[in-house]
């Protein structure tokens, strides 16, 4: 009896120790998990690869770079989602910015980036038209605007938008990067829709 009563504590204390030993894995690859998302979304991350340096010199001076409140934007919170879900599939899929750039360069320099803004720029609006412009939205809320300090064309354009079902994009673009030659987005938008 006493044999069973051993290998039964055996077992035990096999099956407690592979628990604590999962869940202090766990823990770890949370935390470092946690940690690659929050430094991969800083703004000196972004700003670390070579195609980014030309963003950043255009971004400098908008808006949403400096402004009356002091609250600044930074790349990820245009282009990145802030749900975890959607955040993780935006990092993995930021992957072929490191293979276009270091990889197959093919906007590793000025020139080649010029020639595929428009290209990477209408890639952009589609996926803010697609989600109602999520990102843009997470800073600014309809719900919290002073509609009276905006000035009469602003809310009348507003107020229209608003009838006609269009997104943030469709109006505000070439806001903190340059604008792409060619179509903006509500050509690109009505072409689209033929």
């Amino acid at each position: 009896m006493s044999e069973i009563v051993k290998k039964l504590r055996q077992r035990w204390m096999l099956v407690l120790g592979s628990l604590i030993a999962l869940f202090l894995f766990s823990v770890s690859v949370g935390i470092a998990g946690a940690y690659v998302l929050a430094h991969t979304s800083t703004e000196e991350f972004c700003v670390g690869c070579h195609e980014m340096s030309y963003n950043l010199a255009e971004y400098k001076g908008t808006i949403h770079d400096t402004n009356r409140t002091g609250v600044r934007a930074i790349c990820t919170d245009c282009h990145v989602p802030h749900e975890p879900g959607p955040l993780v599939l935006a990092k993995l899929k930021a992957t072929k910015d490191v293979f276009y750039t270091y990889i197959m360069p093919s906007i590793d320099t000025k020139e080649k980036f010029e020639a595929k803004r428009s290209h990477m720029a209408q890639k952009i609006w589609i996926e803010m038209k697609a989600n109602d412009s999520h990102n843009c939205r997470s800073c600014h809320r309809a719900d919290k605007m002073s509609v009276e300090l905006q000035s009469a064309k602003a809310q009348a354009r507003h107020a229209k938008a608003k009838v006609e079902g269009k997104t943030c994009i469709e109006c505000h673009f070439g806001i903190a990067h340059n604008e792409p030659e060619g179509p903006g987005p509500t050509e690109l938008f009505s072409t689209m829709a033929k």
